[in-house]
Protein backbone atom coordinates (compact mmCIF):
# COMPACT_ATOMS: atom_id res chain seq x y z
CA UNK A 1 0.00 0.00 0.00
CA UNK A 2 1.24 3.49 -0.87
CA UNK A 3 0.44 4.91 2.55
CA UNK A 4 2.07 2.07 4.51
CA UNK A 5 4.37 3.40 7.21
CA UNK A 6 8.05 2.44 7.05
CA UNK A 7 8.66 -0.68 9.13
CA UNK A 8 12.48 -0.77 9.07
CA UNK A 9 15.33 1.70 9.43
CA UNK A 10 16.08 1.29 5.72
CA UNK A 11 12.50 2.04 4.67
CA UNK A 12 12.42 5.03 6.99
CA UNK A 13 15.62 6.42 5.49
CA UNK A 14 14.32 5.89 1.94
CA UNK A 15 11.09 7.71 2.79
CA UNK A 16 13.10 10.86 3.51
CA UNK A 17 11.75 11.09 7.05
CA UNK A 18 13.61 13.67 9.15
CA UNK A 19 13.80 13.18 12.90
CA UNK A 20 13.38 16.40 14.86
CA UNK A 21 14.26 16.98 18.50
CA UNK A 22 11.16 17.06 20.70
CA UNK A 23 11.54 20.82 21.27
CA UNK A 24 11.94 21.48 17.53
CA UNK A 25 8.89 19.30 16.88
CA UNK A 26 6.77 21.19 19.44
CA UNK A 27 7.96 24.52 18.05
CA UNK A 28 7.05 23.47 14.49
CA UNK A 29 3.55 22.38 15.51
CA UNK A 30 2.95 25.48 17.63
CA UNK A 31 3.83 27.72 14.69
CA UNK A 32 1.37 25.78 12.52
CA UNK A 33 -1.41 26.09 15.10
CA UNK A 34 -0.83 29.83 15.53
CA UNK A 35 -0.95 30.31 11.76
CA UNK A 36 -4.20 28.35 11.44
CA UNK A 37 -5.72 30.04 14.53
CA UNK A 38 -6.31 26.65 16.19
CA UNK A 39 -7.07 26.19 19.89
CA UNK A 40 -3.65 25.34 21.29
CA UNK A 41 -4.55 24.47 24.88
CA UNK A 42 -8.12 23.06 24.88
CA UNK A 43 -9.98 23.16 28.18
CA UNK A 44 -7.71 25.79 29.74
CA UNK A 45 -9.85 28.83 30.59
CA UNK A 46 -8.89 32.30 31.78
CA UNK A 47 -5.22 32.33 30.76
CA UNK A 48 -5.48 33.74 27.22
CA UNK A 49 -3.92 37.09 28.08
CA UNK A 50 -1.60 36.04 30.88
CA UNK A 51 -0.20 32.51 31.22
CA UNK A 52 -0.67 31.03 27.74
CA UNK A 53 1.40 33.68 25.89
CA UNK A 54 4.30 32.94 28.26
CA UNK A 55 3.97 29.18 27.70
CA UNK A 56 3.96 29.77 23.94
CA UNK A 57 7.11 31.89 24.27
CA UNK A 58 8.83 29.10 26.22
CA UNK A 59 7.97 26.53 23.56
CA UNK A 60 9.08 28.79 20.73
CA UNK A 61 12.33 29.41 22.63
CA UNK A 62 12.89 25.70 23.24
CA UNK A 63 12.87 26.23 27.01
CA UNK A 64 11.86 23.83 29.78
CA UNK A 65 9.37 25.46 32.15
CA UNK A 66 8.06 25.59 35.70
CA UNK A 67 4.45 26.57 36.44
CA UNK A 68 4.25 28.27 39.81
CA UNK A 69 0.88 28.70 41.48
CA UNK A 70 -1.55 27.69 44.22
CA UNK A 71 -3.61 24.52 44.08
CA UNK A 72 -6.46 24.31 41.62
CA UNK A 73 -5.00 26.65 38.99
CA UNK A 74 -4.96 24.11 36.13
CA UNK A 75 -1.17 23.66 36.23
CA UNK A 76 -1.30 19.92 35.56
CA UNK A 77 -3.97 20.30 32.88
CA UNK A 78 -1.92 22.94 31.10
CA UNK A 79 1.20 20.77 31.16
CA UNK A 80 -0.71 17.72 29.91
CA UNK A 81 -2.16 19.77 27.06
CA UNK A 82 1.40 20.29 25.76
CA UNK A 83 0.98 16.83 24.23
CA UNK A 84 -1.16 18.57 21.57
CA UNK A 85 2.09 20.09 20.26
CA UNK A 86 3.63 16.68 19.52
CA UNK A 87 3.34 14.92 16.16
CA UNK A 88 0.54 12.34 15.98
CA UNK A 89 3.23 9.61 15.98
CA UNK A 90 6.97 9.24 15.56
CA UNK A 91 9.22 6.30 14.59
CA UNK A 92 11.30 4.55 17.26
CA UNK A 93 13.52 1.49 17.25
CA UNK A 94 11.25 -1.43 18.07
CA UNK A 95 11.80 -3.01 21.48
CA UNK A 96 13.99 -0.25 22.94
CA UNK A 97 12.99 1.00 26.39
CA UNK A 98 14.23 4.52 25.68
CA UNK A 99 12.26 5.26 22.48
CA UNK A 100 15.50 5.47 20.49
CA UNK A 101 15.81 7.56 17.34
CA UNK A 102 16.16 4.91 14.57
CA UNK A 103 19.01 6.88 13.00
CA UNK A 104 20.90 7.77 16.20
CA UNK A 105 20.07 5.31 19.02
CA UNK A 106 21.22 6.35 22.49
CA UNK A 107 20.92 3.06 24.38
CA UNK A 108 23.25 0.08 24.20
CA UNK A 109 20.33 -2.13 23.19
CA UNK A 110 19.43 0.24 20.35
CA UNK A 111 23.00 0.50 19.09
CA UNK A 112 23.40 -3.28 19.19
CA UNK A 113 20.17 -3.72 17.23
CA UNK A 114 21.31 -1.38 14.44
CA UNK A 115 24.79 -2.96 14.35
CA UNK A 116 23.33 -6.45 14.03
CA UNK A 117 20.47 -5.80 11.59
CA UNK A 118 21.51 -2.60 9.81
CA UNK A 119 18.79 -1.28 7.49
CA UNK A 120 16.53 -4.20 8.47
CA UNK A 121 16.32 -3.09 12.11
CA UNK A 122 12.59 -2.92 12.91
CA UNK A 123 10.82 0.39 13.50
CA UNK A 124 7.60 0.93 15.43
CA UNK A 125 5.48 4.09 15.65
CA UNK A 126 4.80 5.81 18.97
CA UNK A 127 1.60 7.84 19.43
CA UNK A 128 1.74 11.28 21.04
CA UNK A 129 -0.11 10.22 24.20
CA UNK A 130 2.54 7.52 24.77
CA UNK A 131 5.26 10.16 24.79
CA UNK A 132 4.11 11.84 28.01
CA UNK A 133 5.37 10.89 31.45
CA UNK A 134 4.36 12.33 34.81
CA UNK A 135 5.40 11.86 38.40
CA UNK A 136 4.11 13.42 41.60
CA UNK A 137 7.11 14.39 43.73
CA UNK A 138 7.05 12.77 47.16
CA UNK A 139 9.84 12.46 49.75
CA UNK A 140 10.17 8.71 49.13
CA UNK A 141 11.06 9.01 45.43
CA UNK A 142 14.44 7.49 44.59
CA UNK A 143 16.97 7.86 41.79
CA UNK A 144 15.86 4.41 40.66
CA UNK A 145 12.30 5.65 40.12
CA UNK A 146 13.31 8.58 37.94
CA UNK A 147 16.56 7.51 36.31
CA UNK A 148 17.16 3.78 36.77
CA UNK A 149 18.76 0.97 38.74
CA UNK A 150 20.79 -2.16 38.19
CA UNK A 151 18.40 -5.04 37.53
CA UNK A 152 19.47 -8.02 39.72
CA UNK A 153 17.68 -10.45 37.43
CA UNK A 154 19.80 -9.37 34.47
CA UNK A 155 22.92 -9.74 36.62
CA UNK A 156 21.78 -13.21 37.65
CA UNK A 157 21.45 -14.10 33.97
CA UNK A 158 25.21 -13.64 33.64
CA UNK A 159 25.75 -10.02 32.67
CA UNK A 160 28.45 -7.93 34.33
CA UNK A 161 27.52 -4.99 36.56
CA UNK A 162 29.53 -2.75 34.23
CA UNK A 163 27.36 -3.77 31.28
CA UNK A 164 24.87 -1.07 30.36
CA UNK A 165 22.34 -3.79 29.51
CA UNK A 166 21.99 -4.62 33.22
CA UNK A 167 20.22 -1.30 33.84
CA UNK A 168 16.47 -1.05 34.27
CA UNK A 169 15.68 2.50 33.14
CA UNK A 170 13.47 4.79 35.20
CA UNK A 171 10.64 7.09 34.14
CA UNK A 172 12.73 9.85 32.57
CA UNK A 173 14.79 7.72 30.15
CA UNK A 174 11.59 5.86 29.24
CA UNK A 175 10.07 9.22 28.24
CA UNK A 176 12.95 9.99 25.88
CA UNK A 177 11.73 11.99 22.85
CA UNK A 178 8.70 13.14 24.81
CA UNK A 179 7.44 15.42 27.59
CA UNK A 180 8.14 14.65 31.24
CA UNK A 181 6.34 16.44 34.07
CA UNK A 182 7.18 16.53 37.78
CA UNK A 183 4.30 17.79 39.88
CA UNK A 184 5.10 19.64 43.15
CA UNK A 185 8.82 19.78 42.34
CA UNK A 186 9.93 21.34 45.70
CA UNK A 187 8.79 18.14 47.46
CA UNK A 188 11.51 16.24 45.59
CA UNK A 189 14.52 15.63 47.85
CA UNK A 190 17.48 17.87 46.95
CA UNK A 191 19.77 14.91 46.21
CA UNK A 192 17.20 13.64 43.70
CA UNK A 193 17.01 17.10 42.15
CA UNK A 194 20.78 16.96 41.70
CA UNK A 195 20.42 13.64 39.87
CA UNK A 196 17.69 15.15 37.71
CA UNK A 197 19.93 18.11 36.91
CA UNK A 198 22.77 15.76 35.98
CA UNK A 199 20.72 13.84 33.46
CA UNK A 200 19.29 17.00 31.90
CA UNK A 201 22.42 19.14 31.87
CA UNK A 202 25.35 16.73 31.65
CA UNK A 203 23.41 14.13 29.65
CA UNK A 204 24.81 11.21 31.60
CA UNK A 205 23.51 8.71 34.12
CA UNK A 206 25.41 7.56 37.18
CA UNK A 207 24.00 4.38 38.69
CA UNK A 208 25.85 2.43 41.37
CA UNK A 209 29.07 4.24 40.47
CA UNK A 210 28.78 3.27 36.80
CA UNK A 211 28.55 6.22 34.41
CA UNK A 212 26.58 5.98 31.16
CA UNK A 213 26.41 8.62 28.49
CA UNK A 214 22.71 9.10 27.73
CA UNK A 215 21.87 12.20 25.66
CA UNK A 216 18.13 12.24 26.34
CA UNK A 217 15.81 14.34 24.21
CA UNK A 218 13.16 15.58 26.65
CA UNK A 219 10.94 18.60 27.22
CA UNK A 220 10.83 19.02 31.01
CA UNK A 221 7.86 20.70 32.69
CA UNK A 222 7.30 21.05 36.42
CA UNK A 223 4.68 22.48 38.74
CA UNK A 224 5.15 24.01 42.17
CA UNK A 225 3.16 25.78 44.87
CA UNK A 226 4.73 29.02 46.20
CA UNK A 227 4.07 27.89 49.76
CA UNK A 228 6.31 24.86 49.23
CA UNK A 229 9.39 27.05 48.84
CA UNK A 230 9.32 27.95 52.51
CA UNK A 231 7.29 25.25 54.24
CA UNK A 232 8.19 21.91 52.68
CA UNK A 233 11.16 22.24 50.41
CA UNK A 234 12.81 24.21 47.68
CA UNK A 235 13.97 23.91 44.11
CA UNK A 236 17.75 23.88 43.98
CA UNK A 237 19.13 26.93 42.19
CA UNK A 238 20.97 25.06 39.38
CA UNK A 239 17.77 23.21 38.47
CA UNK A 240 15.74 26.43 38.43
CA UNK A 241 18.42 27.92 36.23
CA UNK A 242 18.14 24.93 33.88
CA UNK A 243 14.40 25.56 33.37
CA UNK A 244 14.24 28.53 31.03
CA UNK A 245 10.85 29.97 32.06
CA UNK A 246 9.12 30.17 35.45
CA UNK A 247 5.50 31.11 34.78
CA UNK A 248 3.08 32.25 37.48
CA UNK A 249 -0.48 30.94 37.23
CA UNK A 250 -3.54 32.48 38.88
CA UNK A 251 -7.19 31.90 39.73
CA UNK A 252 -9.98 33.07 37.37
CA UNK A 253 -9.92 36.84 37.49
CA UNK A 254 -13.68 37.31 37.31
CA UNK A 255 -16.91 35.49 38.11
CA UNK A 256 -17.76 34.84 34.46
CA UNK A 257 -14.56 32.83 33.92
CA UNK A 258 -15.20 30.90 37.15
CA UNK A 259 -18.70 30.05 35.89
CA UNK A 260 -17.35 28.86 32.54
CA UNK A 261 -14.91 26.53 34.30
CA UNK A 262 -17.65 25.23 36.63
CA UNK A 263 -19.90 24.33 33.72
CA UNK A 264 -17.07 22.70 31.79
CA UNK A 265 -15.73 20.62 34.67
CA UNK A 266 -18.81 19.53 36.62
CA UNK A 267 -19.85 15.89 36.47
CA UNK A 268 -22.66 15.38 33.98
CA UNK A 269 -24.95 12.36 33.91
CA UNK A 270 -27.41 11.32 31.26
CA UNK A 271 -30.64 11.35 33.29
CA UNK A 272 -33.36 10.92 30.66
CA UNK A 273 -36.15 11.36 33.19
CA UNK A 274 -34.98 14.80 34.39
CA UNK A 275 -34.61 18.17 32.72
CA UNK A 276 -32.01 20.27 34.52
CA UNK A 277 -32.57 24.03 34.48
CA UNK A 278 -29.89 26.10 36.20
CA UNK A 279 -30.73 29.79 36.50
CA UNK A 280 -27.80 32.05 35.72
CA UNK A 281 -27.98 33.70 39.14
CA UNK A 282 -27.33 30.30 40.78
CA UNK A 283 -24.12 29.94 38.78
CA UNK A 284 -23.12 33.48 39.73
CA UNK A 285 -23.77 32.86 43.43
CA UNK A 286 -21.57 29.73 43.44
CA UNK A 287 -18.74 31.57 41.67
CA UNK A 288 -19.17 34.63 43.89
CA UNK A 289 -18.79 32.50 47.04
CA UNK A 290 -15.41 31.26 45.82
CA UNK A 291 -14.23 34.77 44.93
CA UNK A 292 -15.28 36.00 48.38
CA UNK A 293 -13.36 33.10 49.94
CA UNK A 294 -10.23 34.19 48.06
CA UNK A 295 -10.47 37.60 49.73
CA UNK A 296 -11.64 36.49 53.17
CA UNK A 297 -9.33 37.28 56.11
CA UNK A 298 -10.74 34.19 57.86
CA UNK A 299 -9.29 31.86 55.22
CA UNK A 300 -5.61 31.05 54.74
CA UNK A 301 -4.80 32.60 51.38
CA UNK A 302 -1.33 31.04 51.21
CA UNK A 303 -2.84 27.62 50.58
CA UNK A 304 -5.33 29.10 48.12
CA UNK A 305 -9.00 28.47 47.37
CA UNK A 306 -9.11 26.08 44.45
CA UNK A 307 -11.47 26.25 41.48
CA UNK A 308 -12.47 22.77 42.65
CA UNK A 309 -14.43 24.52 45.43
CA UNK A 310 -16.69 26.11 42.80
CA UNK A 311 -17.02 22.88 40.84
CA UNK A 312 -17.86 20.72 43.88
CA UNK A 313 -20.31 23.31 45.25
CA UNK A 314 -22.06 23.54 41.88
CA UNK A 315 -22.38 19.75 41.73
CA UNK A 316 -23.81 19.55 45.26
CA UNK A 317 -26.41 22.23 44.57
CA UNK A 318 -27.61 20.32 41.51
CA UNK A 319 -27.61 17.05 43.47
CA UNK A 320 -29.71 18.55 46.27
CA UNK A 321 -32.19 19.85 43.70
CA UNK A 322 -32.24 16.42 42.03
CA UNK A 323 -33.16 14.75 45.34
CA UNK A 324 -36.06 17.18 45.71
CA UNK A 325 -37.32 16.41 42.22
CA UNK A 326 -37.16 12.67 42.95
CA UNK A 327 -39.03 12.95 46.26
CA UNK A 328 -41.69 15.33 44.94
CA UNK A 329 -42.15 13.52 41.64
CA UNK A 330 -41.12 16.56 39.61
CA UNK A 331 -39.45 16.26 36.20
CA UNK A 332 -37.48 19.51 36.26
CA UNK A 333 -34.39 20.00 38.43
CA UNK A 334 -33.68 23.63 39.39
CA UNK A 335 -31.38 24.56 42.31
CA UNK A 336 -32.71 27.08 44.83
CA UNK A 337 -31.33 29.34 47.54
CA UNK A 338 -32.58 26.81 50.10
CA UNK A 339 -30.17 24.27 48.57
CA UNK A 340 -27.14 26.38 49.58
CA UNK A 341 -26.53 24.50 52.88
CA UNK A 342 -25.47 21.54 50.71
CA UNK A 343 -22.23 23.36 49.82
CA UNK A 344 -20.90 23.20 53.38
CA UNK A 345 -19.64 19.63 52.89
CA UNK A 346 -17.98 20.47 49.57
CA UNK A 347 -16.35 23.68 50.85
CA UNK A 348 -15.18 22.87 54.39
CA UNK A 349 -12.59 20.29 53.35
CA UNK A 350 -11.07 22.55 50.70
CA UNK A 351 -10.34 25.66 52.75
CA UNK A 352 -7.95 26.25 55.62
CA UNK A 353 -8.98 28.72 58.31
CA UNK A 354 -6.54 31.23 59.76
CA UNK A 355 -7.59 30.21 63.29
CA UNK A 356 -7.99 26.68 64.56
CA UNK A 357 -11.42 27.14 66.19
CA UNK A 358 -13.50 24.01 65.72
CA UNK A 359 -16.81 24.37 63.94
CA UNK A 360 -16.20 27.85 62.49
CA UNK A 361 -16.25 26.64 58.90
CA UNK A 362 -20.03 26.38 58.76
CA UNK A 363 -20.51 29.92 60.12
CA UNK A 364 -17.92 31.39 57.71
CA UNK A 365 -19.37 29.55 54.70
CA UNK A 366 -22.89 30.67 55.61
CA UNK A 367 -21.81 34.32 55.86
CA UNK A 368 -20.03 34.13 52.51
CA UNK A 369 -23.12 32.56 50.92
CA UNK A 370 -25.33 35.38 52.26
CA UNK A 371 -22.94 38.03 50.95
CA UNK A 372 -22.81 36.29 47.57
CA UNK A 373 -26.60 36.16 47.29
CA UNK A 374 -26.83 39.85 48.21
CA UNK A 375 -24.16 40.86 45.68
CA UNK A 376 -25.76 38.86 42.86
CA UNK A 377 -29.30 40.02 43.74
CA UNK A 378 -28.21 43.65 43.55
CA UNK A 379 -26.81 42.99 40.05
CA UNK A 380 -30.17 41.66 38.86
CA UNK A 381 -32.80 43.73 40.67
CA UNK A 382 -33.32 46.90 42.68
CA UNK A 383 -35.31 47.19 45.87
CA UNK A 384 -37.26 50.08 44.36
CA UNK A 385 -38.79 47.97 41.58
CA UNK A 386 -39.95 45.45 44.20
CA UNK A 387 -41.72 47.94 46.47
CA UNK A 388 -45.20 46.48 45.62
CA UNK A 389 -43.95 43.06 46.80
CA UNK A 390 -42.62 44.51 50.06
CA UNK A 391 -45.86 46.44 50.59
CA UNK A 392 -47.92 43.24 50.29
CA UNK A 393 -45.75 41.51 52.89
CA UNK A 394 -46.08 44.53 55.18
CA UNK A 395 -49.84 44.08 54.97
CA UNK A 396 -49.61 40.60 56.45
CA UNK A 397 -48.56 38.20 53.70
CA UNK A 398 -46.02 35.53 54.68
CA UNK A 399 -44.38 32.80 52.60
CA UNK A 400 -42.74 29.55 53.58
CA UNK A 401 -39.66 28.30 51.75
CA UNK A 402 -37.63 25.12 52.05
CA UNK A 403 -35.70 22.68 49.89
CA UNK A 404 -38.67 20.26 49.99
CA UNK A 405 -41.49 22.66 49.10
CA UNK A 406 -43.13 21.72 45.76
CA UNK A 407 -42.60 24.16 42.92
CA UNK A 408 -46.33 24.65 42.34
CA UNK A 409 -46.73 25.70 45.98
CA UNK A 410 -44.29 28.56 45.39
CA UNK A 411 -46.29 29.74 42.40
CA UNK A 412 -49.52 29.57 44.40
CA UNK A 413 -48.05 31.61 47.27
CA UNK A 414 -46.22 34.06 44.99
CA UNK A 415 -49.41 34.89 43.08
CA UNK A 416 -50.64 36.69 46.21
CA UNK A 417 -47.82 39.27 45.97
CA UNK A 418 -48.17 41.57 42.95
CA UNK A 419 -44.97 41.63 40.92
CA UNK A 420 -43.25 38.68 42.62
CA UNK A 421 -43.78 36.17 39.80
CA UNK A 422 -42.84 38.83 37.24
CA UNK A 423 -39.56 39.44 39.09
CA UNK A 424 -38.94 35.67 39.22
CA UNK A 425 -39.45 35.44 35.45
CA UNK A 426 -37.07 38.34 34.92
CA UNK A 427 -34.21 36.68 36.81
CA UNK A 428 -34.79 33.14 35.49
CA UNK A 429 -35.83 33.83 31.89
CA UNK A 430 -37.82 30.60 32.19
CA UNK A 431 -41.49 29.71 32.76
CA UNK A 432 -40.92 26.19 34.13
CA UNK A 433 -42.47 25.93 37.63
CA UNK A 434 -39.20 24.63 39.15
CA UNK A 435 -37.23 27.53 37.65
CA UNK A 436 -39.83 30.10 38.80
CA UNK A 437 -39.76 28.58 42.30
CA UNK A 438 -35.99 29.13 42.33
CA UNK A 439 -36.50 32.71 41.15
CA UNK A 440 -39.10 33.39 43.84
CA UNK A 441 -36.73 32.19 46.58
CA UNK A 442 -33.93 34.35 45.14
CA UNK A 443 -36.14 37.45 45.18
CA UNK A 444 -37.36 36.82 48.73
CA UNK A 445 -33.85 36.15 50.06
CA UNK A 446 -32.51 39.24 48.29
CA UNK A 447 -35.20 41.39 49.89
CA UNK A 448 -34.42 39.87 53.28
CA UNK A 449 -30.68 40.54 52.92
CA UNK A 450 -31.51 44.12 51.89
CA UNK A 451 -33.47 44.40 55.18
CA UNK A 452 -36.86 44.66 53.52
CA UNK A 453 -38.27 41.35 54.75
CA UNK A 454 -37.93 39.40 57.97
CA UNK A 455 -36.87 35.78 57.83
CA UNK A 456 -37.58 33.23 60.55
CA UNK A 457 -35.87 29.87 60.43
CA UNK A 458 -37.80 26.93 61.89
CA UNK A 459 -36.57 23.30 61.61
CA UNK A 460 -35.16 23.42 58.11
CA UNK A 461 -37.76 25.85 56.80
CA UNK A 462 -37.78 29.61 56.40
CA UNK A 463 -40.70 31.99 56.69
CA UNK A 464 -40.54 35.40 55.04
CA UNK A 465 -42.74 38.20 56.39
CA UNK A 466 -42.86 41.96 56.38
CA UNK A 467 -41.12 44.10 58.98
CA UNK A 468 -44.32 45.93 59.82
CA UNK A 469 -46.77 43.07 59.41
CA UNK A 470 -47.37 42.61 63.14
CA UNK A 471 -46.89 46.16 64.42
Amino acid sequence: MADRKPATVGELRESGYKVLSVKAEMRKNLIAKIRSNETIFPGVIGYDDSVLPQVENAVLSGQDLILLGERGQAKSRLIRSLVNLLDAEVPVLAGCETNDDPFEPISKAGRNLVEEMGAKAPVSWLASDQRYGEKLATPDITIADLIGEVDPIKVAEGRYLSDELTIHYGLIPRTNRGIFCINELPDLAERIQVGLLNILEERDVQIRGYRIRLPLDIFLAASANPEDYTNRGRIITPLKDRCGSEIRTHYPRNVLLEMEIMEQERNKFEDDEFTTVIPEFIREIVAEITHLARRSPDINQRSGVSVRVSIANFENLISNATKRAIRLGERTVAPRISDLPSIIASTAGKIELESADEGREEHIIDKMAQTAVLNVFNRYLTVQELEPVVARFDKGLSMEASDITPSEEYLKQASQAPGLLEAARKVTQNDAPAALASGVEFVLEGLHLNRKLNKDKITGKAQYRGYHAFL
